[in-house]
């Protein structure tokens, strides 16, 4: 059911809803207008958004977090993998630099 009221709107605002409005449509444009303010900007409307935007967050750092524990895991194992010894040979470890061979 529909409501008759009054309102108090500065000029400027009543030409701009003249000038964006069908002709005979100004209460449906404010009705549109009000529900689109209501649907933004009530704390419902927030906490909704702010839900919405967590979860949407959750799946991203869960998908990030996934790439990362691959790149963590081949990581451990390249450190894990024992490297390759050189075999034992006289003078193997020796250093041969200039500076090791003075006394």
């Amino acid at each position: 059911m529909n409501q008759r009221i009054n309102i108090v709107l500065p000029e400027t605002i009543v030409q701009t809803i003249d000038r964006i409005a069908q002709p005979g449509q100004r209460s449906r444009f404010i009705e549109q207008a009000v529900q689109h303010f209501i649907s933004h900007k009530s704390s419902e409307a927030v906490r909704a958004r702010l839900e919405q935007t967590a979860v949407r967050d959750r799946d991203l750092d869960r998908e990030i977090a996934g790439d990362w524990l691959a790149a963590d895991i081949q990581s451990w194992q390249q450190l894990d993998t024992p490297k390759q010894t050189k075999s034992a040979t006289p003078g193997a470890g020796k250093s041969t630099s200039r500076r090791s061979t003075r006394q």
